[in-house]
């Protein structure tokens, strides 16, 4: 097989990378680009590990082929850089939502997605946004009070809105 050249921003960064037809995003998020914060769990699509944004929607990167991807945009866990700790990698510091933390980017990353659509989710929301992603480690309160925690943390920070003069 041939490579062909993939061209695409990561992390607002325009990229051009040689990649084989059949090699996954995560493939080449790992091994081209030395990105490792996007971790392979189970190759299957089931655990949710690796999870990033293929133009702004949380996708799952071990079942995306890199070539599908030409023209995207793509954020991984090391383009949360607005801020130097991201609300939501502090809340699960805090909150103790991780434990190994090798799940811990594609919860991120996933409830990142849901917090830029939705900034106050219930609990039953955020259970819903969450319920691809698994943790063999902690049980899934801890996660989900960090992602309330963020989503707080996160309201605080956007600017009230103008008044509206009549």
């Amino acid at each position: 097989m041939s490579k062909k050249l993939l061209k695409l921003r990561v992390n607002g960064r325009a990229i051009e990378v040689a990649a084989e037809p059949h090699h996954t995003l995560a493939q080449v998020l790992r091994n081209e680009l030395n990105l490792t914060g996007t971790k392979v769990g189970c190759d299957m699509g089931t655990c949710g590990c690796c999870t990033v944004h293929i133009d702004g929607k949380a996708k799952l990167s071990c079942l995306t082929l890199a070539l599908e991807c030409q023209g995207s945009e793509v954020r991984t866990i090391e383009g949360l850089n607005e801020y130097s700790m991201h609300p939501l990698q502090k809340a699960f510091a805090e909150c103790g939502g991780s434990q190994c933390g090798y799940c811990t980017p594609g919860f991120i990353m996933k409830s990142c997605e849901l917090l830029e659509r939705n900034p106050d989710p219930t609990r039953e929301e955020i259970k819903e946004a969450l319920a691809g992603n698994l943790c063999r480690c902690t049980g899934f309160m801890k996660i989900y009070d960090a992602v309330e925690q963020a989503a707080e943390q996160l309201r605080k920070k956007q600017p009230e809105p103008s008044p509206v003069k009549v």
